[in-house]
């Protein structure tokens, strides 16, 4: 038989071919054993079960995939005011501005920067100007102290107002106020009194602003004083808010001024308000025998004419 020797055994020649089949059997069995460093690709994938292409889609980065659109952010609610001129038959002068809380945007009369007297319209300043320096210090105001204050924002009280006026530094006040509110129209009265400081309606509703926001009467007391600006009464109750519902006016905060001033033979009358989204400034200087009760209708008017749809 070929292959063996004559006597018998066999020859290194056939032991080397029966060791490289061996050899040979061993490999194909280690590329198909699971977990084998020899496995081959596709055994692995099918001796898993999957395919290649689920294989592809396992080994996908799923931070490439688009996200999905974020949805669009609802539009704000347009404020109840049109920016627009106006033309009524007043007697005198009359200006007018209001300003969008959330955006900082202003909209007004041409003459919005003009100023006038604010008359009592300048008391939720001096008031505000107490509670924060009076907070900053540490200190609370007394029962008393809140009471008058209460009186001098709901019911405009003149000689409370001078006493305090006096207290936090008579026009040092207002100048904090012009620096303090970001004003840029303004003018301090010197030592002519409260009743004399000059604001315009673009800065009386910056003035608004600075109350809503919590700047001018400081993070204790800005609700407080608020509250006490949505309870005016009597004589001061009129203006910008006449022209809202009732329901919604009584969520209105206002402060007004009106003084008949005998040197200019004029009276000044000024309107102060604050919305939910906005504040208002309007102001009217006309001849001094139409009295008190002329500018403030006409404050409302100005408000009503300047309203996007009728109450």
């Amino acid at each position: 038989m070929a292959g063996r020797s004559r006597n018998g055994e066999t020859s290194p020649l056939r032991l080397i071919a029966i060791a490289a089949v061996l050899i040979g059997l061993v490999l194909v069995s280690l590329r198909l054993l699971p977990g084998s460093p020899f496995e081959s690709t596709a055994a692995a994938q099918w001796g898993r079960g999957e395919s290649p292409a689920a294989r592809d889609g396992a080994r996908t980065d799923r931070s490439v995939r688009p996200s999905p659109s974020p949805s669009p952010s609802p539009e704000p609610e347009p404020l109840p005011f049109e920016a627009k001129e106006i033309d009524l038959d007043i007697d005198g002068w009359y200006a007018w501005s209001v300003l969008d809380r959330r955006s900082g945007e202003i909209i007004g009369s041409d003459d919005m920067d003009e100023t006038s007297t604010t008359a009592s319209l300048i008391k939720a300043w001096i008031v505000a100007d107490y509670l924060r320096r009076t907070a900053d210090a540490g200190q609370t105001p007394s029962d008393a102290k809140l009471a008058d204050l209460t009186r001098i924002i709901r019911d405009s009280d003149n000689t409370r107002t001078e006493q305090l006026y006096t207290q936090i530094g008579r026009s040092a006040s207002i100048k904090r106020l012009l620096s303090t509110c970001d004003l840029t129209d303004s003018k301090v009265s010197s030592d002519l009194g409260w009743s004399r400081t000059e604001l315009s309606p673009r800065d009386t509703a910056r003035l608004g602003n600075c109350i809503a926001e919590g700047t001018a009467a400081g993070p204790k007391w800005t609700k407080w004083l608020l509250s006490e600006m949505r309870q005016v009464r009597g004589a001061g109750d009129f203006g910008i808010r006449k022209a809202f519902p009732a329901a919604e006016a009584k969520k209105i905060a206002i402060k007004n001024g009106w003084v008949d001033r005998t040197r200019e033979q004029e009276i000044h009358v000024n309107c102060l308000a604050i919305g939910d989204t906005w504040t208002m400034g309007v102001m009217l200087q006309y001849p001094i025998n139409k009295g008190y009760e002329y500018g403030m209708k006409n404050c409302e008017k100005i408000t009503e004419a300047l309203l996007t749809s009728s109450p």
